[in-house]
């Protein structure tokens, strides 16, 4: 049985690219200047109003993988660093790599990834006119797709949905927000031009997941028998 993890990090437009409709529209309800900076901040959250700026991968058994990341205006080679490859491309270029290298395998492991990975891929590839190489939200029980977040929160059963930094912290795994980046910055790295360490940061995401899958299958999987 062949498995792969993946990730994704995300940035918003920037809102004054948006037209008047748009603009309008996703300020309908903001009343304070509080409230219009939150929607400014989130736009990063949806596929209509973000894009995916580092796309990656990780084999779990082999410790093998690759991040696909954005990095406009400049021309990195492409290099390796803890058996992970790392290659630049456009978000489509990015996505190309994604769909074929993730139809080879029979499973695949993410965190949140049925509420939100899966979906920004699917949209963002429709958006990018890419057809996928396999379904990324198949039937939510049996399927081929391990959602640690579904998996942990038995599906629904405990009701508060903690990050992957908290789970982490509880399991006494390395969270990938101890070096001091987080999901929020990734916008501004990238409007600084800091895009290999947003690859990074996606990398350590990738090694992260893989410690909290080793943990639910060992401690918290039930197998018969065992």
């Amino acid at each position: 049985m062949s498995r792969i993890i993946f990730d994704i990090e995300t940035a918003g437009v920037d809102f004054d690219t948006l037209d008047d409709a748009q603009r309008q529209y996703l300020l309908r309800n903001a009343e304070t200047e509080e409230e219009v900076e939150d929607v400014k901040g989130s736009l990063g959250l949806h596929p209509l109003t973000g894009e995916i700026v580092a796309i990656g991968l990780l084999n779990p058994d082999t410790l093998k993988g690759a991040v696909y990341f954005q990095a406009p205006g400049e021309s990195l080679p492409p290099f390796e660093e803890g058996g992970i490859r790392y290659e630049t491309g456009t978000e489509r270029e990015i996505l190309e790599r994604f769909w074929k290298d993730v139809k080879g395998y029979d499973h695949f492991v993410t965190f949140n990834g049925r509420t939100f990975d899966c979906p920004f891929i699917m949209i963002r590839s429709a958006i990018n006119r890419l057809r996928p190489s396999r379904e990324l939200m198949p039937n939510r029980y049996n399927g081929p797709h391990i959602d640690l977040l579904d998996q942990l929160t038995f599906y629904g059963a405990t009701r508060r949905r903690f990050s992957l930094d908290m789970w982490c912290r509880a399991f006494g795994i390395k969270s990938s927000k101890e070096e001091g980046v987080t999901g929020k910055d990734v916008k501004r790295l990238f409007t600084e031009g800091r895009y290999r360490d947003i690859a990074r940061y996606c990398a350590r995401d990738l090694i992260a997941t893989r410690e909290l899958l080793l943990r639910w299958e060992r401690y918290v999987k039930f197998r018969p028998g065992h």
